[in-house]
């Protein structure tokens, strides 16, 4: 039987390890992906350290995934060996529950994350649903490609379902992995596009990526900034922490919305005063389904939008790993397999 290199962790809170498994085969109704890349993201230390219910160790986190099929299951009709695809945070739907029979996928009652319900994209080949996969279009290498599948998607299916529309004012909150993406996506969908970030370094990437607006959260005040420039319709908060969400309620137009995408445990303080009588909303928003994976990647190959990315060989991912959840990583570390 043939092997694969793997990345595990053996306990929660343990250090990752490079070692060797089986190669999986897939079963009815899944593929095997050869891994060509994979993102790092900050959930992924959700599983790692045992944060959510349900993660069975050894783990091998990993769900912005990029790769080609090399290997189909029974009873799958659309995707053959060679495609390029992507896997996501959306690991797979049960489409039996209500949700799902509701159409409602990204809240399926039995989602499946990789990395959390199955191995993750970590390794040299992953075997997923075939309800998981997105296709990639030529545009995008691998490692560009992988953290669309999750950060992308994020931010752009965010925006998408916001109450936004062209010419309004979006504020993105936060210019690291998400953020970057948020700014880059806001601008090409027509929003006047402001970027909130900590000090005045940020501001020339930020107008580089496409905002016409840069706050630095340090020495001025969110709220009264947005609401000097006509009030945000949205902001997306990308950046984990909650005292910064909750500076930016005041700076939201009437029926502004808050929309929380920064995974973060920390309540956010909001007095309903805020809420009731400007009628703004605060809401959190998953990432999406596989084909709304396609939909962002189609999108970014046609406006040129693309993730910054650092590549790190997959051997050297404890350190990768290390490096990414550390802050000191810029935007998206990515794991390559050479293969």
């Amino acid at each position: 039987m043939a092997s694969i290199r793997s990345v595990q962790v053996d306990q929660p809170g343990d250090e990752l390890r490079v070692t060797t498994r089986e190669m999986p085969e897939p079963g009815p109704g899944q593929v095997r992906v050869t891994v060509e890349a994979c993102g790092i993201c900050h959930s992924d230390d959700a599983f790692v350290t045992n944060a959510l219910p349900g993660v069975t160790f050894p783990v091998t986190p990993g769900h912005e995934i990029a790769g080609r099929i090399d290997a189909v299951g029974e009873a799958v009709p659309r995707w053959r060996p060679g495609d390029r695809v992507a896997v996501g945070w959306f690991g797979g739907a049960c489409l039996y529950c209500d949700p799902c029979r509701d159409g409602d996928f990204m809240h399926c009652e039995n989602l499946q994350v990789p990395g959390w319900h199955y191995p993750g994209g970590y390794a040299d080949a992953v075997v997923v649903p075939a309800t998981a996969i997105a296709r990639v279009p030529d545009e995008f290498t691998a490692a560009e490609a992988g953290p669309m599948a999750c950060a992308g998607v994020t931010t752009y299916n965010s925006l998408r379902r916001s109450a936004a529309r062209p010419g309004d004012l979006v504020a993105v909150l936060g210019l690291g992995g998400l953020g970057h993406l948020g700014v880059q996506f806001a601008a090409k969908m027509g929003f006047d596009t402001v970027a909130i970030a900590r000090g005045p370094d940020k501001e020339a990437l930020a107008r580089q990526l496409g905002a016409r607006h840069y706050i630095d959260s340090t020495t001025q005040d969110v709220a009264v900034e947005l609401t000097g420039l006509g009030g945000a319709k949205v902001v997306q908060a990308t950046a984990a922490n909650s005292a910064a969400m909750a500076a930016t309620i005041d700076g939201l137009s009437a029926d502004g919305e808050l929309i929380v995408i920064g995974a973060v445990p920390t309540p956010i303080p909001v007095s309903p005063f805020q809420l009731i009588f400007q009628s703004r909303a605060v809401r959190g928003h998953p990432a999406g389904t596989a084909r709304d994976v396609e939909r962002t990647l189609d999108f970014a190959a046609l406006t040129g939008i693309r993730p910054m990315i650092e590549e790190v060989p997959l051997t050297d991912a404890p350190a990768a790993y290390r490096h990414a959840l550390s802050g000191k990583a810029r935007f998206r570390v990515v794991l390559t397999t050479g293969l």
